[in-house]
């Protein structure tokens, strides 16, 4: 379906045939990818979530980076979750294979990316039509966030993820930003802009974690949980 397509279709009045036939298919189709990811993830274990932009190429350094974390990530006795696509993505996913951790691919179909990247355990794989589902298992299944140099999709999954913990519709878990030369910017708006009008408080900056390198941003994983007198289960 085109965009003017969709446009014209959020227009069109429908008869409530059509309303049952179309919305009753829909939350099926919910359902079954709620139930998939219920099943496949559930006994999982603990895992970092990595996020980040699906146009980034193995030769630049956040590819590099990406990946360098997923090993470390691993080898501190974590799994790694990715959206399953491309970039840094990729790159998380061939860092937890290398060191034959858990490799965990949330995959979603889009116009313009390539599929589901190879270092994904097969077992392991889910492919959504859904974001907001895709959504609910990277926060339900994730002991923390690492976020990598992206676009818009990751700036949802970005603020979705504080929002949820600022409102405790979810427990606190780390949020790490890496890379200051990208994320600066964003989180001076944030101080300088967002708090100054005071939208948010002084306490919500600290559910946010800005870092440089790999070992900084394992390690802030590893502080969090450990001042919580929890550890990895594996």
């Amino acid at each position: 379906m085109s965009n003017e397509d969709k446009i014209k279709q959020a227009f069109k009045d429908r008869d409530w045939n059509e309303i049952k036939t179309h919305d009753s298919w829909v939350i099926f189709k919910v359902m079954a990818e709620m139930v998939e990811g219920f099943e496949k993830l559930a006994k999982i274990g603990p895992c970092v979530s990595i996020f980040g932009s699906a146009r980034t190429k193995p030769d630049q350094p956040y590819y590099q980076m990406a990946e360098d974390i997923a090993a470390k990530l691993v080898r501190h006795g974590y799994g790694v979750i990715t959206g399953g696509g491309p970039g840094i993505m990729e790159a998380g996913n061939k860092g937890a294979n290398s060191e034959n951790g858990k490799s965990v691919g949330l995959g979603i179909e889009l116009p313009f990316e390539q599929g589901n990247n190879i270092y994904i355990d097969p077992d392991k794989l889910i492919s959504f039509d859904y974001f907001f589902v895709r959504k609910v298992m990277f926060v339900k299944y994730s002991q923390g966030f690492i976020v990598m140099p992206g676009g818009f999709g990751t700036l949802d999954e970005l603020f979705e993820a504080i929002t949820l913990i600022q409102t405790n519709k979810i427990g606190r878990f780390p949020i790490v930003l890496v890379g200051k030369d990208y994320w600066g910017g964003l989180m001076d708006w944030v101080k300088n802009t967002m708090l100054s009008f005071g939208n948010i408080s002084e306490k919500d900056l600290d559910l946010i974690n800005l870092v440089e390198t790999p070992t900084e941003a394992v390690n802030v994983i590893d502080e969090f949980y450990s001042k919580y007198l929890l550890t990895p289960n594996f």
